[in-house]
């Protein structure tokens, strides 16, 4: 490792060209020339820009959980006092600094992030007071100057490294770069962080799509929150997942990040001995009290001072952790022993220092007018125009959508195997019909219908239930809006829903021996395509709603069943139950079965009769028998397409709310 000279750091707001110096080592271990060095890979980049130093203080942290409410076995607790998870955190944290926020199990550590980050607060009662050098900040303030690497790691897997930065470049970076500086700033953080072996390598999906190394995901995390180079940056278990070398390796980042002036919160769990020194102060938790806050070696100094010195050769973070947990069958003694250490380094002097430090800042804002007015305004949410989300979220979506082999490849191949099959099922070449044809076409309409019907509502309940996650991470951090990305998920599956009804219609068509008049070919495709996209309107209902794809692919049958029984075929449209007629009106089937039935009857006057028995000679004795009336044909039509309109609008008011919910 290579020895850092810490330059002392004044307190108030000033620029700050160089804090610390270093060899001449980068930080996964690589000899750079001492001339050239790391400096020349940042010249003209976006992080060599000069960073305003930020100083983070929180003071009398309170937070406080409300109880649920009581079930059939617990009616008696509903009036309990609200439980605390934090009690009286205090701390800062200065410019050029990696701090380590530690503790065992349920101390309070991700509670603490999300209070610090404005995220994930949920319905928590919270006191305190949360600065930034002395300015009293909230959501919008500290997402403007700041950067959250959470613990899971989510990206769109079909998309290269270079692509999903150069995806965020164009909608999260400054107004005021144009185009090629947020592609050289790509280029820069690429090389900066040691990812230009797999700039262009599929990220990669877990069990589907072979991709990058759990390292360089990690390390690709970063990236994409250095983009708008933030003075200030958290990472919840930036090491979660990985061997001790990948996690050395992500922490030498951090530690290289340090360098540049930037502040780094970053909560971790028991790392490495060689991990653990390179942070240069450490956050203690336990039991949601601070047990320790200051440098590694004063953390040391005060558990031996307090009877617990860390034994020799012995990992400092593994015996910090040891000794504030709380063992099974011990409770009071450990509780007794926390309480000890806590009580204690609120009495000792590292505690009175940082407490008189949090307030002098406070009381003494030396803020630059620059800082007040670009770094912690109330400015618009998005970087980018609506255009520009617009057309960066489509492209990304069409990129993934391409090279998705179960998108693309298994969606052709399903279309023709199954128009295939049917049509040798239904097979009849010519459209002479005889009385047991009448059955038969009837049944290959209604077939068509549900076949397109199931295929594409259950080709998109995978789209949103595994993007969301995603999506709301995204949208918590103001890249794009909700709109943005609904209009671009519907857009790129229009030409899937089009093009698969078209093949689908052209092969089984021709093959069951429906009416071989050109315009009634061109009309029926027509119906099919409109079935397929309301089809495909109620799954994105499903979809959206939906927690996961297991839960959907529950959801989607149970609810489509009522409207395939209510769809002319199982059950004549003249004979549905009064107090089920509204299913009827909901049932995509039911308008496009007549449709289509109407469609291929009307105007057929040549069906034969082979016996003396009572024939139907005609097709309009077809439609009778059905209880459907021709003149309902543009009246199914403009209903169907009500229900496309309104099945989407359902949908993406679902999204929006649950997008709502997520950053509240």
């Amino acid at each position: 490792m290579s020895n850092v000279e810490k330059t002392p750091l004044l307190g108030g707001i000033g620029k700050t060209k160089s804090l610390y110096k270093q060899d001449n080592v980068s930080f996964d271990g690589q000899m750079e020339d001492p001339e050239l060095g790391s400096k020349r890979s940042r010249k003209n980049s976006g992080l060599d820009e000069e960073l305003e130093p930020v100083t983070l203080t929180w003071k009398d942290v309170n937070v406080y959980a409300l109880p649920k409410k009581g079930g059939c076995c617990n009616r008696g607790n509903v009036s309990s006092s609200p439980k605390q998870i934090l009690s009286n955190v205090s701390g800062m944290i200065k410019p050029g600094k990696l701090m380590a926020v530690m503790g065992a199990s349920g101390a309070g550590k991700s509670t603490l992030m999300n209070v610090l980050t404005y995220r994930n607060r949920g319905s928590l009662i919270l006191q305190g007071d949360i600065r930034v050098n002395g300015v009293v900040v909230d959501k919008t303030k500290i997402a403007n100057i700041s950067a959250y690497v959470q613990q899971d790691d989510m990206f769109i897997g079909t998309m290269t490294v270079r692509e999903h930065l150069t995806f965020r470049a164009l909608l999260r970076m400054d107004k005021r770069k144009n185009k090629a500086e947020r592609l050289q700033t790509v280029e820069d953080i690429i090389h900066e962080l040691g990812l230009t072996k797999c700039a262009d390598t599929i990220i990669g999906v877990q069990g589907r799509l072979r991709g990058i190394s759990g390292g360089e995901m990690k390390r690709l995390s970063f990236a994409s929150e250095l983009l708008t180079n933030p003075p200030l940056m958290f990472c919840d278990e930036a090491t979660s997942g990985l061997d001790s070398f990948m996690a050395y390796s992500v922490i030498q980042a951090l530690k290289s990040m340090v360098r540049n002036g930037r502040t780094i919160l970053c909560t971790i769990h028991q790392p490495p001995s060689e991990v653990f020194e390179l942070f240069d102060e450490l956050f203690l938790l336990a039991e949601g009290r601070v047990a320790f806050s200051g440098p590694i070696p004063e953390a040391l100094e005060f558990f031996k001072s307090n009877g617990h010195a860390c034994p020799m050769n012995y990992n400092p973070a593994d015996y910090f952790i040891l000794t504030l947990a709380i063992v099974p069958g011990k409770e009071a003694d450990c509780r007794s022993r926390v309480k000890n250490l806590c009580d204690g380094f609120e009495a000792s002097e590292p505690f009175r220092k940082m407490t008189e430090e949090t307030n002098h800042i406070s009381d003494h804002r030396e803020v630059s007018q620059r800082f007040i007015k670009d770094t912690l305004s109330n400015s618009s949410r998005y970087e980018a125009s609506f255009s520009q989300q617009a057309k960066s979220v489509f492209w990304r979506s069409w990129i993934s959508s391409i090279r998705d082999p179960l998108i693309v490849r298994i969606k052709f191949v399903q279309t023709i195997f199954f128009a295939v099959i049917l049509g040798l099922i239904y097979l009849k070449t010519d459209d002479d019909y005889d009385q047991d044809d009448i059955m038969n076409i009837n049944g290959v309409i209604f077939v068509i219908i549900t076949n397109l019907s199931f295929t594409n509502i259950f080709s998109v309940l995978n789209v949103f239930p595994l993007e969301v996650p995603i999506f709301l991470r995204e949208y918590g951090t103001g890249l794009y809006g909700v709109g943005v990305y609904y209009l671009s998920k519907t857009f790129v599956e229009i030409p899937f829903l089009i093009a698969m009804p078209v093949i689908f219609m052209s092969i089984l068509y021709w093959m069951s021996g429906l009416n071989h008049d050109g315009s009634v070919f061109l009309i029926a495709t027509g119906i099919a395509i409109l079935v397929s996209n309301t089809a495909a309107s109620f799954g994105y209902v499903v979809s959206t709603a939906a927690p996961s794809v297991t839960a959907a692919l529950a959801i989607a049958p149970a609810l489509m069943i009522p409207f395939l029984l209510f769809g002319g075929f199982f059950l004549n449209s003249g004979s549905t139950p009064v107090y089920l007629i509204w299913l009827k009106y909901l049932s995509w089937f039911s308008y496009g079965n007549e449709m289509m039935v109407l469609n291929q009857w009307d105007g057929v006057t040549n069906i034969t009769c082979s016996s003396n028995t009572r024939c139907i000679s005609q097709g309009d004795t077809v439609i009778d028998s059905l209880s459907f009336d021709k003149d309902n044909f543009y009246l199914d039509l403009g209903l169907i397409f009500a229900l496309l309109v309104g099945f989407r609008l359902i949908s993406f008011i679902t999204l929006y709310i649950r997008a709502k919910r997520s950053s509240s």
